[in-house]
Formats: structure tokens, sequence, C-alpha cells
């Protein structure tokens, strides 16, 4: 069997940072232990093994360590050898809860559906809360009247922020039952075409809304029990996607956020008044769920952390011989090419900080050299090329996920309104899943207690 230098040094640390004893050590103790498990790969580049239970590179251009998805090539793996001494940062040193940190799935909802047991549970919470009073229930001003009806009730608009809150990457099969569902509460079609529905996230603004206005628009105990039942909606309804893998980060740091209001309708009555619900939820979350929430709290370190969740999606392409860090950035630069027309240099500069020397030079290389061969993986026709194309359908919902996800968080550090039919990179992965789609017809079912006249065929056509 041969060194793996990577695979032997993330055993190594999360075996040292899981021993109880690890917690009670000082901090210079514990940068010297994981300063001291630092690698040195054949090209020079230097890495370690630290928070988040990530990899981060140190950049040999600014000097400053960079999360970066490790090589994946075997024989830089195998030449890799121990580099002790280099500095590191306090921030990159881990404190033991945040190696607790579950990743979930980083699969779009196409392909595999959202289970069954998922979506029945939504759907019973849509029916028991669809007809409350829409008089103690409004749609508060702002994005929602975007997306539903004049008159919806706020509670449908809090299931379905929640949904899209805690998707990993909020693109869906165009006949998801989870999304078919509402199609009756919308007042236009999603955007995307027959296939994927390429919907745009949800920030937690919009959720702490629903919640905080219900507490300022009726003062008092009234106030307080409509919050309280507000926040509860989103609870159960977090409680459920949590069964869903591609949910479960986001979903455990939301009910760690909105659950202490369920329970205390009250507590957030300061905050509410001046206005700081927000940054009251985001104070609760524990710190092994700090990474659900970097979208949140740090754009930059959010693109970061889908960008490295991109080249670990991409590891099938070593079988060809190919870097999955340099055919990760040449996506990223189809991508940026494609939803800007060309005109990147307004958007670059702001990405270039969030990456390292490596993949900044891949990236920029692909952007500006129309022959250099990294310009081979951009998709073509719709369709990519035949080395980058998924071995099978979880490798491909998983790539469709993560290429989606990066794209939200680019356009989310460089403020690009993201594209309503999709990035190119992941709108060509649509291909290698149609063939083995879950649904077989247009359309669903839905009860008559649920949805008493079919309107919903609309939903499918944009």
């Amino acid at each position: 069997m041969h060194w793996d230098g990577f695979t032997a040094i993330e055993r190594d640390v999360r075996a040292m940072v899981a021993d109880p004893r690890w917690a009670t050590l000082p901090g210079p103790a514990r940068a010297q232990a994981i300063a001291a498990r630092a690698l040195m790969a054949p090209d020079g580049s230097c890495w370690l093994f630290g928070t988040h239970a990530r990899w981060y590179r140190l950049d040999r251009v600014d000097g400053r360590w960079h999360l970066s998805a490790p090589p994946a090539l075997p024989h830089v793996r195998s030449a890799a050898r121990p580099a002790p001494g280099a500095a590191i940062p306090p921030l990159l040193v881990p404190d033991g809860p945040d190696f607790a940190v579950e990743r979930g799935s980083t699969q779009g909802f196409v392909g595999p559906d959202v289970p069954q047991g998922v979506t029945e549970r939504i759907r019973e919470l849509v029916v028991a809360h669809r007809r409350l009073g829409r008089d103690d229930f409004p749609l508060p001003p702002g994005s929602f009247h975007d997306v539903f009806a004049a008159d919806v009730a706020g509670t449908v608009a809090a299931v379905w922020a929640t949904i899209m809150w805690c998707a990993y990457a909020p693109a869906f099969d165009g006949n998801e039952v989870l999304l078919s569902m509402f199609g009756e509460f919308l007042a236009r079609p999603l955007p995307g075409d027959e296939w994927v529905r390429w919907l745009p996230p949800v920030r937690l603004d919009a959720i702490v809304s629903l919640y905080a206005e219900r507490m300022l628009a009726r003062p008092g105990e009234t106030g307080a029990r409509l919050a309280g039942q507000m926040a509860g909606l989103v609870v159960e309804t977090a409680s459920a996607l949590r069964a869903d893998a591609r949910f479960r980060p986001r979903a455990d740091a939301l009910l760690a956020m909105a659950g202490p209001a369920a329970a205390s309708p009250w507590l957030d009555g300061p905050a509410a008044q001046a206005g700081a619900v927000r940054q009251a939820w985001l104070a609760r979350r524990p710190p092994h769920l700090a990474v659900a929430t970097l979208s949140e709290t740090s754009p930059g370190e959010h693109f970061r952390h889908r960008l490295y969740d991109l080249v670990e999606a991409l590891g099938h392409v070593t079988a060809s011989g190919a870097d999955p860090r340099a055919v990760a950035a040449s996506l990223l630069a189809a991508d940026v090419t494609a939803v800007t027309g060309g005109a990147t240099a307004g958007v670059v500069p702001l990405l270039y900080p969030w990456m390292d020397d490596e993949m900044r030079r891949s990236f920029y290389v692909t952007l500006t050299d129309r022959a250099h061969p990294l310009r081979g993986c951009w998709p073509s026709s719709g369709a990519l090329p035949a080395a980058l194309v998924p071995p099978g359908r979880d490798a491909a919902a998983a790539l469709l996920g993560a290429a989606y996800a990066t794209g939200l968080a680019w356009c989310a550090v460089t403020g690009t309104a993201p594209p309503p039919r999709g990035f190119p990179v992941a709108s060509a992965l649509v291909a290698c899943l149609m063939h083995q789609r879950d649904d077989t017809v247009p359309g669903v079912t839905v009860t008559k207690e649920f949805h008493e006249r079919s309107e919903s065929g609309w939903l499918f056509h944009s």
C-alpha cells in the first residue's frame, strides 16, 4: 500500500482533536500540534488540516492560508512529505466542536427526489396552516410578494422559506412533489424550464421577518403568541426536512436559532424592538454549526466552502489524469463568463481574494487564454466534455448541486443576479440525469383536501 500523506495527516488530526484532552490544551500547544502536521506537496505548496475539518493551502503570493480542497491525483498525494514549523493563525486551529459538523450532501434535488416521508410531512403542515386567518398571518412586505399571490397566508410562506433556506442548493426537478404542492399559491411560474427549477436562495432575514413582524404588529401577549406560532411552524418544517441529508446541516442550524423563540415566544421581544432579531438568532447558533450559516455571516468564506465542495465533487476526473482543482477553476470561469456576458472585469477582482494562488492562476488563464487546454472543460452545446461526465447518478447529482451552490455563492460575493435558467455548468449536468429521473409523469396528484381543483399545471411551463 502506498503512502498517502493527506489521508494519513487527516486521520491523525481527527484522532487528536477527538481526544478529550484536546480541549484542555492551551492555545499555543494546540497550534504547535497542528503545525507539526503540515505537509509539503511536490510543487512546494504547504498544506494543513485545520478548523472545520478541512484543508488549507499557504498562498505563496499573499502569505495567507486559504481554505482549499487538497490535491486528488494519487502521485501528488503519495509524494507529499511532512513540513513542520509553519506559522499557524489561531483561527485555523480546531477547537473541537467544529470537527463535529455533519457535511450532509451536495446533491441537487434533481434526479434523487426528496423522500416521500419528508414531502408528506411538509404537505401536512401546509394543509394544517394554509387556512389560518390571514389577518393574523399576512405576508409581510418584501420578497414574498414577488413569489406568492397577495391572498396567501404568511404561514405558507414560512414553510416555503424554510425549505429554500435549508436546501444545500435549491435546484429542483421540475416535477418534484415538494415544489408542486405550492403551485396554487405562487404568483407566477418558478424560474427554469420543464426539467429543472433553478430557484434563488432565501435569506435568513426573510424567515425572521415572518416572525418579528407579528411581534411588532400586535404588541403584548397577542403578538408574542402569534410570533411563537410562526417560529413553531419554522421549527416543525426544519424538523421534517432534516431527514434528508441535503437539508440537514442548515435545518439543524435553524432549529438551534428558532427553537428557543418557539418555546419562549417573548424571548426576542427586546431584539424585535431594536430591529436585531436576525442577530439574536445567529447568536444562538452553536459553534459546530457556524459553517452552516456562513452565507449569512461571510459570503466570501461561504464561496470558499462551496468551491471546496465543487473540487471534491469532481474527484472522478482523476481517472483521466485531470486535476479536479484546475477543472473546478475552469468551470467557475465558464459560468462567470457566461453570466456576465464576457464582461468579467467587475467580477473577477472580487473573487480573487477568496482563492489561493494556484486556483487563482488556473481561473485567470482560463478566462484570458482562449487556446488554453482548460477551456476544453467548458460545456459545449449544453453538454459537458465526455471526460468530465460523472460515472453515475449520485455523482452527477452531487456535482450538479455543488456547481449550482458555487454559482449562487460567487453571485452573492460579487452582487451578480443569478441567471433564472441556471448556470451553464449545472445546466449541462441535467442531461446526465434525464434518463434516470424518478418521476414518470409531468405532474402530481393531490388530494381534494389539499387542492380542490388542479391549477398547478402552469407550474411546469415558464
